[in-house]
């Protein structure tokens, strides 16, 4: 299936936040109006509210959509019976997946949430703050099992891998045939890890 069909079967609304998500990336969120989005959608403004209510409305369901992709990814990891170091390299796989799945949306999910409102910005902290905590637990997890070095800090273990992670939404374009997203989270995960563990293989 193409991405022009693809974007056919989604919803009118869906196709609202798809083409609300080219715009934030494009132009930011605070630059981007509902008359932008109106005209790139090719409908007058007054009919865009007939699916969407607020610009922040959009922002808010790539938010958190994206946000409960990363915590069933997550989730699926912490379920498996593997040691540290492997549920450590499986959940770094899977947060690049759902990366993959729509860089555009991961794109804003990382840089445009700040514009969010009071309390959704503080709910999305929360969850956002939760979820590097789940992985750092995992490298704690590794430290006490002599896997991972014991001198690792593990704040910044993990604050680091987020900063090598969080930046393919800007760098990376799977149509430039340079690797696929699966090997991509091989490679990334490899360096990753290995860098933290007592003999790395």
């Amino acid at each position: 299936m193409t991405m022009t069909e693809a974007i056919a079967n989604l919803s009118r609304k869906e196709q609202v936040i798809r083409k609300a998500a080219e715009l934030f990336k494009e132009k930011g969120y605070a630059a981007a109006s509902m008359r932008d989005l109106a005209q790139l959608l090719g409908i007058e403004a007054a009919s865009l509210y007939s699916h969407i209510k607020s610009k922040e409305e959009i922002l808010r369901s790539l938010c958190f959509d994206m946000a409960t992709e990363f915590r069933k990814s997550l989730e699926e990891v912490e379920k498996q019976n593997v040691s540290a170091s492997e549920k450590l390299r499986r959940g770094i796989i899977g947060h690049i997946q759902v990366m993959a799945k729509d860089l555009t949306a991961s794109a804003v999910f990382m840089n445009e949430h700040r514009h969010l409102s009071q309390p959704y910005l503080r709910d999305f902290l929360l969850l956002r703050i939760n979820y590097i905590n789940r992985f750092k637990k995992i490298i704690e997890e590794g430290v006490q099992k002599d896997e991972f070095k014991r001198t690792i800090d593990t704040k910044l273990a993990v604050m680091t891998l987020f900063s090598s992670l969080n930046w393919m939404p800007m760098w990376y374009d799977p149509s430039g045939g340079i690797i696929e997203p699966i090997e991509l989270g091989v490679q990334l995960s490899d360096m990753l890890v290995n860098g933290l563990k007592q003999n790395p293989k």
